[in-house]
C-alpha cells in the first residue's frame, strides 16, 4: 500500500502546473485512494476538556495551527471480521435511490445509501442527485464525483452498478423495474431489513426517493458508522477539475501566508427559515414572509425570542465584531463561501471596514475560474477550499449541512482548528451592544470564544451530528487504554484484498457455468464491480 502511494507521489512531482499545492492538496485526499490509510501528520489534536485559555494571554497566532493530538489519529478500517460484498448471485437485489437536497445534503444521503446497501446485501445503483430542484443544474453524480475512484474505493463493502442490469430469462431480455418506496425520515436499522429488504426480494429492486435523512444517525454497530467515514472522506472525491480549480485558489490564498473561510449563511433561505427578519425593510421583511409560507410550515416566530435561543443567524457584521474581539487584525485574509447574501452590500460594509482582505472563488482566481463554479461545482469548490483552509468559522451550524459535514471532515483531518461561534451565549451580549450597553463587549466575547473545542475531538452529544463529529468510531490510538479504540493491523488492506479476491474467484466459476448471462463485454459501461 504504501508503495502505491509512493509511486502517485513520484508521478505528481513531474507533472506541470501550479505544482506545489496542487500535489498538496491530492496529497492529502490521494489517501483516499487507499481508504484504509490514517491521516498522522504531526499536531493532530484531541481535546477531551474544553479550552482552558486565559483571557489575557490568548495567543490568536496559535489558532492558525492544529491542536495536540494525544495519540489519535483518523481511521476508517474496519477492526473486526469485515467480509467482503456478495456476488451477484447472491445478492438481494439492487438499491436505487434519489439524494434531494444541497449537495452535502446529498453527500450525506450518499454514505447513508452505502450503508443500507450493506446492511440489505444489495447492489448498489449509483446514487442519482436531485439537481434540478436545488441548483437547477444537470451535472447529477458523474459531473461530480470521481465515480471509477468511488466504486474502486468501496469495493471491499458494496457491489456497485451504474444502472439497473436487464435481465434474460428463458431467452428473453426486459428492463428490471424498482419498486418505489417513499422510506421514513430517520428509519432504524431494522426498517431495512424487514420493510424495504421484503420489497427488495419481491420485486429484484427498489427505488428510495426521496433519501435525504433517510437512515437514522444513531447506528449501534460501529463497523457501519466508520463505513460512513469510509464513504464520506476516502470515496467521495470530486472530479479533477474541481479539485484543480480549488487548489488554485488555495494556491493563491496562501501566497502571504495563512487564511481563514468562513461560512456566511445570510442568504435568503436560512434567514425565511430561521425567522429572523427585523432587522431588513419593509419592502425584504415581505420577501422573507413570502418565501417563508412558500417553502416552510407556518409558525409563529418572534424575532427577539428566536434570537435569544441562537436560532438567528450571525450578520456580517457581527461576524466581524467577533473576529475583532478575538485579536484577529484587519491584514487577516478570508475566503469568503456563501451564496447572494440577502440585504446587498449595506450588510457586508461594516464587514468590509473591520476586514477588507475578502475573497471568494470568483474573485481569487484566474478568468477561467468562474467557468467552473457555478451550481453544484461551485458549492464543491467552496467545500474544498474551506477544507484546506488554517481556520473555518460556520456562522451558522444548525440545519446548515455545508457546515456540519466540513467540521467533521477538518477533524478527520488531522482537528484542523474550527471556531465555532455560540449564538445563543452571544445574543445577549450584542443585543446589550445595540441598546447602548457596550461595556466590556470584547471582553464578554471572548469569554465565549474562547470557551470552546477549537476543532479538537470530543464526545458526541445530541443533537450533534455524527457527520459533524465521527469522534470515537473513527479514530483510534496504537497504544489505547480502551482496546476498541486501538488501531487496526497495518496489512488490514491486504486480509481484504485477499477475502475480496477469493470471492471474486468465486464468482468467476459462477459466470462460466452460467448459461443466461449477457456478455460481460458489452456491459463494461455498467461498471459492476
Amino acid at each position: 500500500m504504501r508503495r502505491g502511494v509512493h509511486a502517485e507521489a513520484l508521478l505528481l512531482r513531474r507533472r506541470r502546473g501550479p505544482a506545489r499545492l496542487w500535489v498538496a492538496v491530492l496529497a492529502l485526499l490521494a489517501g483516499t485512494l487507499w481508504l484504509f490509510s490514517s491521516s498522522s501528520s504531526a499536531g493532530l489534536g484531541l481535546g477531551l476538556a474544553r479550552s482552558s485559555y486565559g483571557l489575557q494571554d490568548v495567543d490568536v497566532n496559535k489558532l492558525w495551527r492544529t491542536a495536540d493530538s494525544n495519540g489519535w489519529r483518523a481511521s476508517s478500517a474496519p477492526r473486526t471480521y469485515w467480509p467482503p460484498p456478495p456476488i451477484e448471485s447472491e445478492s438481494n437485489g439492487y438499491l436505487r435511490v434519489r439524494c434531494n437536497g444541497g449537495l452535502n445534503q446529498q453527500r450525506s444521503a450518499i454514505c447513508n445509501a452505502v450503508v443500507a446497501a450493506r446492511i440489505m446485501n444489495a447492489t448498489l445503483v449509483l446514487p442519482e442527485l436531485d439537481t434540478n430542484s436545488f441548483w437547477h443544474d444537470e451535472s447529477g453524480f458523474l459531473g461530480i464525483y470521481d465515480v471509477l475512484h468511488f466504486i474502486k474505493t468501496l469495493k471491499y463493502d458494496v457491489r456497485i452498478a451504474m444502472v439497473i442490469p436487464e435481465i434474460t430469462t428463458n431467452g428473453k431480455t426486459k428492463k428490471l423495474k424498482a419498486h418505489q418506496i417513499r422510506p421514513p425520515r430517520d428509519a432504524p436499522v431494522t426498517w431495512y431489513t424487514t420493510v424495504a429488504l421484503e420489497k427488495m426480494k419481491k420485486y429484484g429492486a427498489i427505488y428510495l426517493t426521496p433519501f435525504s435523512h433517510r437512515l437514522a444517525e444513531d447506528i449501534d454497530d460501529p463497523e457501519l458508522q466508520r463505513l460512513r467515514c469510509r464513504v464520506n472522506y476516502h470515496a467521495l472525491r470530486f472530479k479533477p477539475h474541481i479539485m484543480k480549480t480549488s487548489s488554485e485558489i488555495v494556491n493563491k490564498l496562501r501566497t502571504e501566508g495563512h487564511f481563514m473561510s468562513i461560512h456566511l449563511r445570510f442568504e435568503m433561505d436560512m434567514l425565511a427559515f430561521a425567522g429572523c427578519i427585523d432587522i431588513f425593510t419593509p419592502q425584504e421583511q415581505k420577501i422573507l414572509i413570502k418565501y417563508r409560507k412558500e417553502h416552510f410550515a407556518e409558525k409563529e416566530l418572534i424575532y427577539r425570542e428566536r434570537r435569544l435561543i441562537g436560532k438567528c443567524p450571525l450578520t456580517p457584521e457581527e461576524v466581524g465584531l467577533i473576529l475583532r474581539s478575538m485579536g484577529f487584525d484587519n491584514k487577516t485574509r478570508i475566503y469568503l463561501a456563501s451564496g447572494d447574501l440577502f440585504g446587498g452590500k449595506r450588510f457586508m460594509k461594516p464587514f468590509k471596514a473591520m476586514f477588507p482582505r475578502l475573497e471568494n472563488h470568483s474573485t481569487v482566481g484566474p478568468g477561467k475560474l468562474e467557468e467552473n463554479t457555478r451550481g453544484l461545482a461551485g458549492s464543491a469548490v467552496d467545500y474544498m477550499v474551506c477544507l484546506l483552509s488554517d481556520i473555518f468559522i460556520p456562522t451558522y451550524d444548525g440545519p446548515s449541512n455545508f457546515a456540519n459535514n466540513l467540521m467533521g471532515h477538518r477533524l478527520y483531518y488531522g482537528f484542523r482548528t474550527t471556531i465555532t461561534p455560540n449564538r445563543k451565549a452571544l445574543a445577549p451580549i450584542f443585543m446589550d451592544r445595540e441598546e447602548g450597553r457596550a461595556a466590556r463587549f470584547e471582553e464578554r466575547v471572548r469569554q465565549v470564544m474562547f470557551n470552546t473545542y477549537f476543532g479538537g475531538p470530543h464526545k458526541r452529544v445530541h443533537p450533534e451530528s455524527f457527520y459533524t463529529n465521527s469522534w470515537p468510531e473513527c479514530f483510534c490510538q496504537p497504544n489505547p487504554r480502551n482496546r476498541a479504540d486501538k488501531c487496526p493491523p497495518d496489512n488490514i488492506y491486504e486480509v481484504l484484498e485477499s477475502q475480496f479476491q477469493s470471492v471474486e474467484g468465486e464468482e468467476d466459476i459462477e459466470e462460466v457455468k452460467s448459461t443466461n448471462q449477457t456478455d460481460s463485454t458489452s456491459q463494461i459501461e455498467e461498471l459492476v464491480v
